[in-house]
């Protein structure tokens, strides 16, 4: 009888896509010695776009995860190493083949550079060769994880010895939020037991001071910010505009099935003004010194999300209604606030429409997110005084705020643009009978 023998596997941190070249471990989903299946996630990762799971390309048991979680990988580190089932002669031979041909049929997973061909993993997982045993019994599933998008709340929670699972967010959709955490972690009669040690520094910090490191996302953004302000001489233009019609049309509408929101409308009408003023769908290659205006508007809306400022994109929205961009904005603004959104979307966008009123300001000289070359920008919606008519009124009144790559080109544009959006929205029921 020859003696048993595992084949061990180290996979490496894929490719995900986007030119990304690292991602930072947020939770390992199975543990040393946990057997696992092709195509099973195994691990959560954050990049500079998103958090998503990488699936497993192997089935077997984990001999080896090759980082902790919080730790930053490079794309093609060791991510973990899985060895294949033991064999040990006929007994055992079987379920050995059933492993190789799973190897060569590959997983169905559709990370870019990473797993096979879609499609065969579940019809090979399932095939039994003729006269074997049957299969073990699968493991209990995992129970379900806590809703967490944050990684700085996982790290919180980790050094304040906070079980997230026994916790419920109170952000949206059930989403644990940091507060959460620090509630949970206030001295109180848990046991001992729950309580975790103090966390180590990994730099010494000065006395009144705390460093927070930057994640993978902040990363990113740090990065796009800053080459946004290096290259683009940006300009701002801004305008007081008159919404008291389109906050009545509004309201007409309320509580009506499919009625549009205020966003939509507004929406609506800086696609309109986009198709009069294409020069702000663009893009500019510095290289051939060319603008590259586009047929398709990709409305980025900037969101403030738990993992900090994004803007998935609503695409084509220039073959949309008010009602279907509606219906689209507040689809992509509830999966990102749940951190949801898809690499694909959030770099998409071909112009961002940013909605400052939320956050309770009248408006930003914002930066331009590159490589787009304009952003608009709504600010709350406020009574104030206003003349109309030669006499005084209290009107509902909202900043636009218009900031543009003055590379494209020059101020009379981009009045125009702005004049365009605001008429609009001074006048909606007349711009909609346009459109």
């Amino acid at each position: 009888m020859t003696a048993p023998s595992t084949t061990a596997r180290t996979f490496v941190l894929p490719d995900l896509g986007e030119g990304l070249t690292e991602a930072e471990i947020v939770r390992w989903l199975v543990a040393d010695g946990d057997l696992i299946e092709v195509d099973q996630p195994v691990v959560e990762v954050e990049t500079a776009k998103a958090v998503v799971e990488v699936p497993s390309p192997h089935g077997g048991r984990v001999v080896t995860r090759h980082a902790a979680e919080g730790t930053t990988l490079d794309v093609g580190s060791p991510l973990i190493t899985v060895a294949a089932p033991a064999t040990a002669g006929p007994s055992t031979a079987v379920a050995a083949e059933t492993y190789r041909e799973e190897e060569r049929a590959g997983s169905g997973n559709v990370l870019i550079g990473y797993g096979t061909r879609p499609g065969h993993a579940a019809a090979t997982r399932h095939r039994r060769p003729r006269n074997s045993r049957p299969s073990a019994p699968e493991p209990p599933a995992r129970p379900a994880a806590p809703k967490v998008a944050s990684p700085l709340v996982r790290r919180l929670a980790r050094e304040t010895g906070v079980d997230l699972s026994a916790l419920h967010g109170t952000g949206p959709d059930g989403v644990i939020t940091r507060q959460d955490v620090e509630s949970a972690a206030r001295p109180g009669p848990a046991p001992e037991s729950t309580k975790a040690a103090p966390p180590t520094a990994a730099v010494t910090a000065a006395a009144g001071e705390r460093r927070v490191p930057l994640n993978g996302f902040r990363k990113q953004v740090a990065a796009v910010l800053s080459r946004s302000r290096a290259e683009i001489p940006e300009a701002t233009v801004w305008v007081d505009v008159d919404a008291t019609a389109l906050w009545e049309l509004r309201e007409r509408g309320r509580g009506k099935p499919g009625a549009p929101g205020l966003m939509a409308y507004v929406a609506r009408f800086t696609v309109a003004a986009l198709r009069e003023y294409p020069v702000f769908n663009a893009r500019l290659d510095t290289e051939r010194q060319e603008i590259v205006e586009l047929d398709r508007i990709n409305l980025g809306i900037a969101v403030q999300s738990p993992r900090g400022l994004v803007v998935p994109a609503v695409t084509d929205a220039q073959t949309m209604t008010a009602t279907t961009l509606d219906v689209a904005i507040r689809d992509v603004t509830a999966r990102a606030l749940r951190g949801e959104s898809t690499a694909a979307e959030l770099s998409a966008g071909t112009f961002t429409l940013n909605n400052y009123g939320a956050l309770r300001v009248d408006g930003s000289a914002a930066i331009i997110n590159h490589p787009q070359v304009a952003m608009l920008g709504l600010g709350r919606i406020i009574d104030r005084p206003w003349v109309v008519d030669g006499a005084l009124a209290v009107r509902k009144i909202a900043q636009l705020s218009f900031v543009f790559d003055h590379r494209v080109c020059d101020g009379g544009a981009a009045a125009g643009f702005m004049r365009a959006v605001a008429d609009a929205m001074e006048d909606p029921s007349s711009a909609l009978a346009r459109l």
